[in-house]
Order: C-alpha cells, then structure tokens, then sequence
C-alpha cells in the first residue's frame, strides 16, 4: 500500500471492520477503564462520549479523505496537496512510532496473562505483588513482547490485505460478544456489581477538573485512532465511492461501543467488590484477576478475556507497524520485507528501554518541562505522555489547520462527498475543523505543559 498501485479497496464492511480493529486495541480494553475510573466514572464516560462527536468524528473523516486523495504513506498523501505540508504526516508517523514502543511492552503484559491462565491461572495472593514483579523483571516481559512481534510480522510479511479483512469480520464482533458476555456475568454474581454501574454511568461532576477534561481529550485521540495516520493510511484503499462521512460515524460508534463495554465489564466489578483498587495500567490486570478468582469458571472467564485482548492487540498491531513501515520503506528505497524487519526491529528496541524502565532501568529519568517546574519521568511514562498529551493532540490541529488552510473546504468537499453524491459540508463541519477541534486539542497541549 505504499502507493497507488499497491493500494486495494476492501469492501464497505470490511473497511469497517478493519478501520474499527484499528482503532479498537489496548486504547479501549485497557486504557479507558482505567481512566473512567479514576476520573470520576459517569463524568468521564459522559465528556468522552461528547468528545468523541465532537472531534472523533470530523477528524476520522477528515484523515480517511486525506488518505484517499493521497493514495500514499502517511506523510506522502499530506504532500500530495502542498509538498510543505508533508510534515504533518510525519509528525503522525513520529507519534505512532512512540505508541508502537509502550505498546508493544503492554501487548506483552496482556499475553503472559493469557498463558498463564492456560497454564495454570495461579497468580498468588497478592495480585498487585505479582504485576509490580513481573512487570520489573528482566527477561519475561521481553520476550513476551518479543512473541508478539514475531507473530506481526509473520503476518504482514507475506502480505495481509485479505487475512486483515477476513479476520477482522470475525475478530471484532467475537471481541464485542466477549466483553458482552464477562460483563453480564459480573453483573449478575458479583454482589454490589449494580452500585458500580451506578458509578459508571451516572455523572458526578464534583471532582472533574481540567486533567480529567484533557484525559478524556487524549483518550478520544488514542482510542478513536486520530492523529496516529491510522485512517490516512487506510484511507489510502478506499474507493473513490465509499461514503467517507458515513463510514466515519460507523467507525466512531464501534469504537466507542468498545470502550464503554469495557468499561462496563471491569468498573461495576471492581467497585462492586468493594475493591480498593489505583488507577493505572495495573488496573485491568490486578482488578480482573482479583476478581475472577472470586467467581465461578473465573479461569475460563480469565482466559476469554485476555483472549480478547490479544485479538484487539494483533487487529491493531497489522495498522500501526504498517505507518512506520510504510515511511521506512519509502526513506530507505527497500522491499516491503526488508522495511518491515527495519521498522519492527526498531520498535522492539524501543520496547526493550520501555520495559526494562520498569525494572533495572527505573533510576533514569527523563525531564518533562512544565510552566510549574520541571517533572522527571521514567522512559515508558515520558513515551505515553509525548505520544498522547503532545503528538497526537498535535496532530489532529495541524490537520484541522492542512484542511482549513493548505487544501480549503472547496476541494476538501469534492474529496469527502465525492463531488456531492454523498451531501455536502455543512456550515457545523468547517465550524468543527476551524474552531472546536482545534480548541480542544489546544487545551490538551496548554494543560500538559501546565499552562491551564
């Protein structure tokens, strides 16, 4: 796919399914759990949701237009309009490349999870002790993450338009089934369980303040897709008749679809159980394991559920190497294969410093500059919070600023509508491009470098 030739359009189905397998990975499973629980349940979920309308949308379509007009890598399709616009691709090549690291070291986490709820579904009394010492150790993590890219590229090696496709038609709705069917089961033999979907789903905005307000922004950035080059490069196979704004809102609903249902099956649970629990990334791996002790079957619940995970990780893995990839092979003039091994090997480099911060390399600390001092981060946090409080805001404002200003509305129309066949922009769109998105993205750059 890293040019016109290469390019193949999926069905309309498929597309979504694959743009959705995309964008739905650890962003939902993982990381919004843990962030709506800690940033006030029904509050966050409620913003989130508002947020997603609000900028999800009109970036998914905007991003997927880019692509398609482009034909090309991420970098390259924002060139095509204006060569000194080419930057904003690399900009989204960057950003991903970062989340590939830390991702990569997660996607381990979720795998020894899986193996050892095969094995043996043991993981001591203390289940907080037993992540705090894995994820410290030396090797295990490693290579753990290490089988994960391994079995990546296999598959993008020998080329994967069609696996992509017809995996993900079975993937994605076996993923949501999954999820549907852990969440039902809690509510019904956890006792408490409702008291926590009172949590989850009703507002209390008495401790929402301006960092939740900037974590529900990222978190929409992060888990929706937008400003990785995720929906630029696929937008890049898409057919000059696909209905971009339509397929957008399809995009934007199963993604969020996801995430509330995973929020819906660990929340309620944890608080259900009276489980004192920290937000963070331990969140899914010490509450869930907790908990599914506590049930019947819980091993099998266990094993279904990391199963699950595993197939959010691999969906959106076969996206978000091919970025980089796609860039590799175009700066180097190599093979696909020869761009692959380049690029993977880079981010399991990466990933080894990300991980190993955890462990023998917590004492180094990179500085984070900040209006209120400087703070110090170890390498994994200081990828996450340039990746998702920095690159991907910033991405998606220089995107709003490449359709306002380098491409205008006029031709952006024809692209999106494809020459009004499929309606037109509307006065709320280029109001949205123009001044709502590029606002909340600022706020998320200003509160991070504390600013506001």
């Amino acid at each position: 796919m890293s040019d016109h030739k290469e390019a193949k359009s999926f069905s309309r189905f498929g597309y979504i399914m694959v743009a959705a397998g995309a964008a739905i990975g650890l962003g939902n499973i993982w990381k919004f759990p843990y962030l709506a629980y800690g940033d006030g349940g029904g509050a966050f979920v409620l913003i989130y949701i508002v947020i997603c309308i609000l900028l999800g949308h009109p970036i998914v379509q905007a991003e997927q237009a880019v692509g398609r007009r482009g034909r090309a890598s991420a970098a390259a399709s924002y060139g095509v309009i204006h060569p000194k616009w080419r930057f904003v691709g690399v900009i989204n090549i960057v950003c991903t490349f970062l989340i590939d690291i830390y991702y990569l070291v997660v996607s381990g986490w979720v795998l020894k999870y899986f193996v050892t709820y095969v094995v043996s579904g043991d993981f001591g009394k203390d289940k907080q002790a037993y992540f705090d010492n894995y994820i410290s150790s030396t090797t295990q993590p490693l290579i753990y993450s290490l089988i994960i890219i391994a079995i990546i590229v296999f598959f993008l090696f020998f080329g994967i338009t069609n696996i992509v496709e017809k995996a993900s038609k079975v993937i994605m709705p076996m993923l949501a089934v999954l999820l549907l069917v852990c969440g039902i089961y809690a509510l019904i033999v956890v006792p408490g369980a409702v008291d926590g979907l009172k949590y989850y789903f009703v507002p209390d905005f008495s401790k929402f303040g301006m960092q939740q307000f900037a974590d529900a922004c990222m978190q929409v950035c992060f888990s929706v897709g937008i400003g990785w080059g995720i929906f630029t490069t696929l937008g890049a196979s898409m057919d000059k008749d696909a209905n971009l704004k339509a397929d957008a809102w399809w995009v934007d609903i199963c993604d969020t679809f996801i995430a509330l249902l995973a929020g819906f099956v660990i929340i309620p649970t944890v608080v259900g159980t009276g489980s004192e629990m920290s937000s963070g990334p331990s969140l899914v791996f010490v509450a869930m394991t907790q908990i599914f002790e506590t049930l019947p079957g819980g091993r099998i619940i266990g094993i279904f559920f990391f199963a699950s995970l595993i197939f959010a990780v691999i969906s959106t893995f076969f996206t978000i190497l091919e970025i980089p990839r796609m860039y590799v092979q175009e700066k180097t003039h190599t093979s696909h294969q020869v761009s692959l091994i380049i690029t993977a090997a880079l981010v399991y480099g990466g990933s080894v410093l990300c991980s190993l911060s955890k462990g023998i390399l917590s004492w180094l600390k990179l500085p984070w500059p900040s209006f209120q001092g400087i703070a110090y981060y170890d390498i994994y946090d200081w990828c996450d919070c340039l990746s998702g409080y920095v690159l991907l805001p910033l991405g998606v404002l220089l995107t709003c600023f490449y359709i306002v200003k380098a491409w205008g509305f006029n031709e952006y129309e024809k692209e999106l509508t494809n020459n009004g066949k499929h309606g037109k922009l509307s006065m709320y769109d280029k109001l949205s491009l123009a001044v709502i998105c590029p606002v909340l993205t600022l706020i998320v750059i200003l509160h991070v470098f504390g600013f506001i």
